[in-house]
């Protein structure tokens, strides 16, 4: 198969999984692991999908694992032929810009590219090293004195929280938090402070003392076993972490992208672009903060994954 050949990959042509959609790649290979196919953390699936998110769509060749996703490739199709597949779509919510390609493009990927010796459509993608690697926070010390003009210090909730649609919507106007979808204008003034740990930052403001990092997606059962873990360890010198109420993960929304492409604080990783959190969505589902779109949302309780950023009371 020429489209292996040019990418280095295994020529396998049942790799690609036709079936598979941007949709359903979280349950499978991040939430639960993978359906019965999916046998090891280390096979590889790959499917095509259209980027919709530039000005003109991109159909590419993605690479997924359990827990591993990469773009390998672009492929040179035709623009008339994404736009009609990218126009079938409907209205889509702001943060849904990657399609499942169409009848039409399957058939012109078999008859011109995954079945054709001629690579000349086909670009590759070079892995890059995604990794964060935390340096220098480029916030103040925690022994420097504090700005005259700080905030009023408050406490957050920080008990589990269950919460209608409504009611999260309510508690991100209290507080003024910026959300980019229910309350774009929200200016909740945090200080945050470097703890000269590499680890851990604290917001001066609410007295909550973050991990700069994170701990990798799984599920909420899973991540409380990891809390456990990191708590018996005592990471950065305390036992007491604990995942974040609603509020408190919203109170680090910042209303600007940082050069890491989230509503972040760059300090803090990018490798966690959306979390989990102590609050429960009724009548179902389990609240999440996604610093990539700056905003709240719930998802079905019954495919509970996500990362972790742990929080504790500092002061």
């Amino acid at each position: 198969m020429g489209l292996f050949n040019a990418l280095n990959l295994k020529d396998n042509p049942t790799n690609i999984d036709w079936e598979m959609t941007p949709e359903y790649s979280f349950g499978t290979f991040e939430s639960w692991g993978g359906r019965e196919r999916v046998r090891s953390s280390k096979e590889r699936i790959y499917y095509f999908f259209v980027d919709a998110w530039g000005e003109t769509p991109k159909l590419c060749l993605m690479e997924r694992g359990i827990k591993h996703a990469r773009v390998v490739a672009e492929i040179q199709a035709p623009l008339d032929m994404m736009q009609r597949c990218v126009d079938t779509q409907g209205k889509v919510a702001l943060f849904e810009r990657t399609h499942a390609i169409n009848a039409e493009l399957k058939q012109w990927l078999l008859d011109n590219i995954v079945e054709n010796d001629d690579t000349s459509r086909v670009i590759p993608v070079e892995e890059e090293d995604t990794v964060d690697r935390l340096g220098a926070s480029g916030l103040p010390r925690c022994d420097e004195p504090l700005p005259d003009d700080l905030a009023d210090r408050l406490v957050l909730p920080e008990t589990t929280l269950e919460l209608v649609e409504e009611e999260a919507t309510e508690l991100i106007r209290k507080y003024n938090f910026t959300d980019h979808k229910r309350h774009p204008k929200g200016q909740f003034a945090n200080y945050l402070v470097d703890n000269g740990d590499n680890l851990t930052v604290t917001d001066v403001v609410t007295g909550l003392m973050w991990q700069r990092g994170g701990i990798d997606i799984m599920s909420h059962r899973m991540l409380g076993k990891e809390i456990e873990k990191i708590n018996t360890q005592g990471f950065a010198g305390h036992k007491d972490w604990r995942m974040p109420t609603l509020p408190e993960a919203m109170s680090l929304v910042e209303q600007e992208l940082s050069n890491k492409r989230q509503f972040l604080h760059p300090a803090f990783s990018a490798d966690q672009p959306f979390i989990m959190v102590d609050s429960i969505r009724r009548p179902g589902g389990q609240w999440f903060v996604d610093y990539k779109q700056g905003s709240a949302y719930w998802a079905s309780g019954t495919i509970p994954g996500g990362f972790g950023r742990l929080c504790r009371r500092a002061c």
